[in-house]
């Protein structure tokens, strides 16, 4: 398949993973990553996989699918590159503050691996360029439509390696920080598995801006941020913010999700690359 072809939302299922977590203490958990380009410096760069840091928490393996790439530079859809890891935990590079559940692993070695054996991989990558400038997120109207990719509850396309998308909206402006963190909200159903999910700004074929402005041709393709969390109402009244679930099991219902998502806004993600830069800088 010529990757040529391919649409942009096309391409965009090719930018996730489904992460699967064997837990040190027993049991099963997912997740979503996504493919970032950190640490650029022309045509060269450090390829990861981004999600949040309570995703692997407690991780003693971890598992993921890519897809394999054709002879004409394209997917071969439906064949795919297994990839399971020990220690998985400690092959994440966190971001330096313990409160910004982000974190990333190099994938260079993966990919130079598949591609040694024949079985070299397709993906696409999101990079520092595709990130929202503070000045495009202030240009933002108070509710715009967000793009989410995922696998909630575990779901994907088995069969074709492919992601789940599902569409929202902004709760609150993305411009500001919620509560004063580098955060901000989303109105979507937010389950268990979609912890690490990339939220985008995708409009195809235009869209209106917040002066009324009718912006025609093209697509507007922005990094906002990677949900992380929402917002629970829990048994007493109260409501809590919580970590989104990755474990998918029967429990006593003592909590009700209330269809909100907090975000981590996608420029934290310039401190662990500032780690990775700093790496690649002593290594020369």
């Amino acid at each position: 398949m010529n990757p040529q072809t391919l649409s942009i939302a096309e391409q965009l299922a090719y930018c996730t993973v489904r992460l699967e977590c064997d837990l040190a203490g027993g049991g099963v958990s997912t997740g979503t990553g996504f493919v970032f380009n950190f640490a650029e410096d022309g045509d060269e760069s450090v390829p990861a996989i981004v999600t949040n840091r309570h995703v692997v928490k407690g991780a003693a393996v971890g598992r993921f699918q890519l897809t394999v790439r054709d002879a004409d530079g394209g997917p071969m859809i439906g064949s795919t590159v297994g990839v399971a890891l020990d220690n998985f935990e400690s092959r994440w590079v966190p971001h330096s503050l313990a409160d910004i559940d982000l974190c990333a692993m190099p994938i260079a070695p993966l990919l130079q691996e598949a591609e040694s054996k024949g079985k070299a991989v397709f993906h696409r990558n999101f990079a520092a360029g595709q990130i929202a400038t503070d000045a495009e997120l202030q240009d933002l109207d108070q509710i715009e439509d967000i793009t989410m990719i995922g696998y909630p509850n575990g779901l994907w396309d088995r069969k074709n390696n492919m992601p789940v998308f599902r569409r929202g909206a902004t709760a609150t402006h993305p411009g500001r920080d919620w509560n004063g963190r580098p955060e901000f909200m989303i109105d979507a159903a937010c389950f268990p598995g979609s912890s690490g999910s990339p939220v985008l700004l995708f409009n195809i074929g235009g869209y209106t801006d917040k002066k009324g402005n009718t912006m025609v041709g093209g697509a507007r393709l922005k990094l906002l941020g990677i949900l992380y969390a929402g917002p629970q109402h829990v048994a007493d009244g109260q409501i809590v913010m919580a970590p989104v679930p990755t474990a998918n099991k029967p429990v006593v219902l003592t909590s009700i999700p209330l269809h909100l998502g907090i975000v981590v806004k996608a420029k934290e993600l310039s401190e662990i690359d500032a780690q990775f830069r700093k790496v690649v800088n002593a290594k020369g």
